[in-house]
């Protein structure tokens, strides 16, 4: 009969802890759910965790660990306090998720001037719950191998020897540690936010993921670029969207010094005011630089709200231009231009060089026929009726063309 209640009166400490845990869930998780959305899901959330810690806490409260043989009562105490300590932990760690989650998911939302403060907040909130999440997990496994002699021994000599193993500790955890602090430093001090857009390593890329080891950037072709924390302290980056989104584009333009500034200045101005992706606010076109091949560059600039909106209004900005210069103004798309001296002829006989378009007169020292624009025409070489004969043809097909 010992041994029966033994197993008995667990099991149904279980199934009770079991009953009402469920009845809970089923409260919030149903009628408290269409009042409170968050309390709904909080519930949902949390049921694994909250079935394993009531059954860990009930089941260890109820053995009766005197009808059981001493050793095998001081292994089970030994084990129930064991999975009784990660239990609580993974139930304080879902219920610390799930109190977060809503804000920052408010916080994703936010848009407008706000958008930078919102995502200053959500940087830090991540931060901390990570860093929660850590110190949470650090505590329930001390405490879990603390429930060993043996590991207790160790601490003891651990805590007896402090200073050498702090030190031992610092310099093989200096990365680790060098990261965590980077992490925090990036995080509070707002250098750098979740979707901040940044340049680094010569890549354009928004701030995907910051944890306290790395950061994930996605590049504008959708790769990941992983770099650690420190990186961002130790190395200069750019980022476009420190203080505010804005960002102004520049669209420039090499063309002919035909080009007629004051009209496309006003074509400019026509496209933007009727282009969604302008705020307008600032835009301007001017004359910037002489090139050394001639030509004359003409940069304009347009602000937009953001690095994308600003991207997309720059090419349709130089995709304008470009087919009003084509279709309106043709002479002034670019031309190189180069001034090419007389082409030049050297006589046959090696005579000294003479410009073209200047007659070679004939010269019956070098022999040579005469060349040139007004150079006669030269004579047939070969015997009169020969040439008679030919012309006689020639007449002839003349004639029969006339005819």
């Amino acid at each position: 009969m010992s041994a029966f209640w033994a197993l008995i009166v667990p099991l149904l400490a279980v199934a009770l802890s079991v009953g009402v845990v469920e009845g809970a869930r089923r409260l919030l998780a149903g009628r408290l759910s269409a009042r409170w959305p968050a309390a709904g899901a909080a519930a949902r959330r949390c049921t694994a965790p909250a079935f394993a810690f009531a059954a860990a806490i009930s089941a260890a409260g109820a053995v009766p660990y005197g009808d059981l043989p001493h050793r095998l009562a001081a292994d089970l105490r030994h084990l129930l306090h064991v999975v009784a300590t990660a239990a609580t932990a993974w139930l304080v760690l879902r219920i610390f998720y799930a109190l977060t989650d809503p804000p920052l998911d408010r916080l994703t939302r936010v848009s407008g001037e706000r958008n930078r403060r919102a995502r200053r907040a959500r940087t830090q909130m991540l931060l901390l719950r990570r860093i929660g999440a850590v110190v949470l997990v650090v505590i329930a496994v001390a405490v879990a191998l603390f429930t060993f002699p043996a590991v207790r021994a160790l601490g003891a000599g651990v805590l007896a020897s402090a200073g050498v193993a702090g030190l031992v500790v610092g310099i093989a955890a200096r990365p680790t540690l060098g990261n965590l602090l980077a992490g925090l430093q990036l995080a509070f001090s707002d250098a750098l936010r979740l979707d901040d857009v940044v340049v680094v390593e010569g890549q354009w890329g928004r701030i995907e993921e910051l944890t306290l080891s790395y950061v994930v950037v996605c590049l504008w072709d959708e790769r990941r670029l992983i770099l650690p924390v420190s990186y961002f302290i130790e190395q200069p980056f750019e980022n476009w969207t420190r203080h505010t989104s804005r960002v102004v584009g520049a669209v420039v333009l090499r063309v002919d010094w035909s080009v007629p500034i004051e009209e496309l200045r006003t074509v400019l101005h026509d496209y933007l005011r009727e282009h969604p992706l302008w705020d307008q606010r600032d835009w301007v076109l001017q004359l910037t630089d002489v090139l050394p091949s001639g030509l004359v560059e003409m940069r304009a600039l347009m602000s937009a709200a953001d690095s994308a909106s600003a991207w997309d209004l720059r090419c349709d900005a130089r995709e304008h231009l470009v087919r009003y210069l084509r279709d309106h103004h043709p002479e002034a798309l670019p031309r190189f231009r180069a001034e090419i001296p007389e082409e030049t002829r050297v006589r046959e006989g090696g005579g000294p060089a003479e410009p073209a378009g200047e007659s070679v007169r004939d010269t019956e020292s070098s022999g040579a026929p005469a060349v040139g624009p007004d150079a006669p025409p030269p004579e047939d070489p070969r015997p009169a009726s020969a040439s008679g004969t030919a012309n006689g043809h020639l007449g002839r097909a003349g004639g029969d063309g006339r005819r």
